[in-house]
């Protein structure tokens, strides 16, 4: 690594540009085969995995602001596929739930998700598939508890 900067070159852009392609890529598959915007799929799938959260516990998850996370919330609450409960540890605030509309959803979607995952990374082995992933849980480990910007 020299002393210059070639924006080509640096991996935080690379990593942008690539997770940017690969975002566009299944977000417009995500909204005309299921009508959804890919922060809405975010929101069900993790309700999916873990079951009613709040807002701030699904943009801790979702790595998503709250305004983000606020107005995919209320597109999936104004579908049906998302409602609102009672938070038993806070009164002052709710948790979001998948409906059995949104649950059905996540099943419809989850098979084809898969394929298009398993069609992106055609053409890398087994192998590069487990580095890439130590690799990319690395960096973001690294970047949510490092202050590398001093």
């Amino acid at each position: 690594m020299g002393t210059e900067l070639r924006l080509q070159d640096y991996l935080p852009h690379r990593l942008s540009v690539a997770s940017n392609a690969v975002s566009r890529l299944i977000a417009r598959s995500y909204e005309l085969r299921f009508g959804l915007k890919i922060a809405q799929w975010r929101l069900i799938a993790v309700l999916a995995d873990e079951g009613p959260l709040t807002p701030q516990a699904l943009c801790a998850r979702t790595i998503m602001d709250k305004v983000r996370v606020m107005r995919a919330a209320q597109g999936l609450l104004d579908r049906g596929l998302l409602s609102r409960q009672p938070n038993p540890e806070d009164g002052r605030s709710h948790r979001l739930a998948l409906t059995r509309s949104g649950t059905r959803l996540h099943r419809d979607i989850v098979p084809w998700a898969l394929a298009c995952e398993a069609r992106l990374l055609q053409g890398l082995t087994r192998a590069d598939i487990l580095r890439l992933d130590t690799l990319l849980r690395r960096l973001q480990k690294r970047a949510a508890g490092a202050d590398i910007v001093k």
